[in-house]
C-alpha cells in the first residue's frame, strides 16, 4: 500500500514539471516534497520520475500516477453511497482536440455539475495515446479501439471544409485546387501530427503533395489566417458556415468535405464518475457532428 500523499507528489511533479510547482500545487515545501518521492522510491524499489526540465514520470511512475488516479476516482464513487465522506469534485484530466474544444465540447462541460476539468489539448489521432499512458480518463479520438480496460462510444463526425479568403483563391487557385496549384499555394497546418489538408488533397487529387505551409496551433487562429489570407485550411464547419454564407471565405471544392469520424473512450473504472459528462457529451455530438463515413 503506498502513501497517498506521496503518490500526490509524484503526480504532481509529472504535471507541473517542477518540484517547486507541486509543492505550490500541494501548499508544502519543495524539502517535503523530495523526501516524499525519495520514499516512494525506495518502496517502489525503481525510479519513477527522471529529473529534468521538465521532469517527467517513467514508465513504472505512470502507472503509479495512474493508481493515484484511480484512488481519486474510487473515492469520489464511494462518497456518492457516503455523503459524509464528502471529498469535494473529483477533477478529471481528459485529452480533447482542439477543434471539437472550439466547437462543441465547452457546452458539454458546462452542463455537468460536480466536476473539476483538466484539458489536455491534442490532435485526435493522437489524443488516444494519453489514455494508454493513463495520463487522463478519457478521450475524444478518432481511434474506435478496442483499447484495454476501455469503453468507446462513436460520436459521429467533425465535417471540415477546405477554405480560403477570395483573394487568396483567385490568386492561387485561378484554375481551382488542381494538384499542381495545391502543391505551391501556403497552407495551414496545425501541428506536425495534423494530416487532414493531405487527406484531403490525396482525396480530391488522387495524389499525395509535398506543400508549403505555416504551421498554427489555433483553431480560431486557423480561420483568422484563412480570413486575413495566410493561406488556405481545413476549418471546421462550424467555424467557418456562416463566412462562408457571407462571402468572406471561399469553400474550395464544396463537393468534398473532409469527414472525421470522433469516439468518447474512457477508461471503465472512471465510468460511474463520467456518466453524467458522457450523457452530455453524446447529446452535443449529436446537435453538432454529422452522421459518421
Amino acid at each position: 500500500m503506498f502513501d497517498p500523499a506521496q503518490l500526490a507528489a509524484l503526480a504532481a511533479i509529472h504535471r507541473r514539471g517542477t518540484f517547486e510547482a507541486a509543492a505550490a500545487d500541494l501548499h508544502v515545501t519543495p524539502s517535503a516534497i523530495s523526501q516524499r518521492i525519495k520514499a516512494l522510491e525506495e518502496a517502489a524499489g525503481t525510479l519513477l520520475l527522471r529529473r529534468g526540465q521538465p521532469c517527467t514520470a517513467t514508465t513504472a511512475g505512470l502507472r503509479l500516477v495512474r493508481h493515484h488516479d484511480e484512488i481519486a476516482l474510487l473515492t469520489r464513487q464511494l462518497a456518492e453511497d457516503l455523503p459524509g465522506l464528502a471529498p469535494g469534485p473529483a477533477t478529471l484530466r481528459i485529452a480533447v482536440n482542439a477543434d471539437s474544444l472550439a466547437t462543441w465540447v465547452i457546452p458539454a462541460l458546462a452542463a455537468t455539475e460536480g466536476l473539476l476539468f483538466h484539458l489536455v489539448i491534442d490532435d485526435q489521432d493522437v489524443s488516444q495515446d494519453w489514455l494508454k499512458r493513463g495520463e487522463v480518463v478519457a478521450a475524444i479520438t478518432a481511434h474506435p479501439g478496442p483499447l484495454q480496460g476501455c469503453d468507446t462510444i462513436p460520436l459521429g463526425a467533425l465535417r471540415y471544409r477546405a477554405t480560403a479568403s477570395p483573394g487568396f483563391a483567385r490568386c492561387w487557385f485561378p484554375g481551382g485546387p488542381t494538384a499542381e496549384a495545391l502543391a505551391h499555394a501556403p497552407a495551414l497546418v496545425y501541428s506536425r501530427e495534423d494530416r487532414l489538408q493531405h487527406r484531403w488533397t490525396e482525396g480530391l487529387t488522387g495524389r499525395r503533395l509535398t506543400m508549403p505551409a505555416h504551421m498554427l496551433a489555433s483553431s480560431q487562429g486557423f480561420v483568422d489566417a484563412a480570413l486575413a489570407g495566410l493561406g488556405w485550411g481545413m476549418n471546421p464547419e462550424p467555424l467557418v458556415a456562416a463566412h462562408i454564407a457571407a462571402g468572406r471565405l471561399v469553400d474550395l471544392a464544396p463537393a468534398q468535405p473532409l469527414d472525421v469520424a470522433l469516439h468518447w473512450q474512457f477508461t471503465r473504472l472512471a465510468a460511474p464518475t463520467l456518466a453524467p459528462l458522457t450523457q452530455a457529451v453524446r447529446a452535443e455530438a449529436a446537435r453538432t457532428l454529422v452522421p459518421a463515413p
